[in-house]
């Protein structure tokens, strides 16, 4: 079973990598050459092709809300949790794959039922991580909302998208500390509070697989 599982987590990362070259039509002998075996090896673990990319797809959004949630899971100050939330949320460079990846899904969605379901389902998972924060925050006095918390975490996830894809697109402008800063700002307001900047966050390494 954990011959199998690892093959498998082989297999994921390497289609996550074919997906970000070649987009959502990656084709399965593209998948085989960035795992450095046959297309028949592919096949073996997965007989359907389109299994394998729901997975790959899957665990690259780990990332957004499984992570995220890992890494303010020891935190307890609402205000820690936010800024550590919204600095994990922001790619670091255009060279970002799983991100890139994402940008594909967007643009697949509308023809592809899989694929919105899960990127629908990111959406909305990562709004209730936001919203939990605020509401967290109002219990304990550090945060006096503006809106609904609901609104706030919705306008954070889709900041976070903009800027996100503003990055991968290069934008000479926006890097990665613009757009904290600029995520910030808002929170800021939407929290009445003074958020501090982040400090000694780093982006998420991917999960390891078993």
């Amino acid at each position: 079973m954990g011959r199998t599982s690892g093959r498998k987590a082989v297999l994921i990362e390497a289609a996550q990598r074919a997906m970000a070259e070649h987009g959502t039509a990656v084709r399965l002998n593209q998948i085989a050459e960035q795992a450095g075996v046959t297309s028949s090896a592919v096949l073996y673990h997965y007989p359907n092709i389109e299994e394998l990319l729901v997975d790959a797809n899957r665990a690259g959004m780990e990332r957004f809300y499984d992570q995220r949630m890992l890494a303010i899971s020891g935190l307890t100050d609402p205000v820690e949790k936010l800024v550590t939330t919204i600095a994990l949320g922001v790619p670091r460079s255009s060279d970002d794959e799983e991100v890139r990846l994402l940008c594909s899904l967007g643009g697949e969605a509308a023809r592809n039922t899989i694929y919105a379901v899960l990127l629908t389902s990111l959406y909305d998972r990562q709004v209730g991580m936001f919203q939990a924060i605020l509401d967290s925050g109002v219990v304990s006095g550090d945060f006096r909302l503006a809106q609904d918390s609901e609104v706030i975490a919705r306008n954070l996830v889709a900041l976070e998208d903009a800027y996100g894809y503003r990055i991968m697109a290069k934008h000479p402008t926006l890097d990665y500390a613009t757009a904290v800063d600029l995520i910030l700002d808002y929170a800021r307001m939407a929290t009445d509070h003074a958020l501090p900047a982040p400090s000694r966050i780093t982006r998420l390494s991917r999960p390891a697989h078993t």
